[in-house]
């Protein structure tokens, strides 16, 4: 049995929580390593001795949510598909700022390039092949064209482009995604 590291998980964790705040108060595309490293008041080598870059640094975080939303797809099966579409726009209304950091950086293509990834993925167990639609068009492209909906009003919504409470605004997307089925 292994021992966990309380040392570096403390580390970790204040590298992470300087990050998350420093990625929501100015943004990632402003975040140094020297600055992050400064404000979880540890040196910069100890950063690298845990992240390559600022970028690995978020790839870590993204797949820390991307494990939580892969256990709410878990759940979502067992409830009805509107009730599952409420829970998954609840957990990024919680986690709203730092989304919406994201969404605004131009720096966060694997970020987007990701969460597309799981979308379709999430929709691919969803598709009926045998559905009259399915047969006139490609199962790719319909699972590509719905995952870039569902990422862009996702964005819209975590940016409040969109008016509507999370759960009116994951019923409606529930339903253009299930006609779309």
């Amino acid at each position: 049995m292994s021992t966990i590291d309380r040392r570096k998980l403390k580390s970790q964790k204040a590298i992470q929580s300087a990050f998350l705040a420093m990625v929501i108060d100015i943004g990632f595309d402003e975040i140094t390593v020297k600055d992050v490293a400064e404000k979880a008041d540890l040196g910069r080598k100890t950063f690298y001795l845990h992240y390559v870059d600022k970028y690995d640094l978020l790839d870590h975080i993204v797949d820390g949510h991307l494990e939580e939303l892969t256990k709410i797809c878990k759940y979502k099966e067992t409830v009805d598909f509107f009730e599952g579409s409420v829970i998954w726009f609840e957990y990024f209304e919680e986690h709203r700022a730092f989304f919406a950091a994201l969404f605004k950086s131009h720096s966060t293509l694997s970020f987007r390039r990701k969460l597309l990834d799981f979308v379709i993925n999430d929709l691919k167990k969803k598709l009926d092949p045998d559905s009259p639609l399915n047969e006139q068009i490609d199962q790719d492209m319909i699972l590509k064209f719905l995952g870039m909906a569902v990422v862009g009003v996702m964005e819209s919504y975590v940016l409040e482009e969109l008016a509507g409470d999370t759960k009116t605004v994951a019923m409606q997307v529930g339903q253009l995604v299930k006609r779309n089925l």
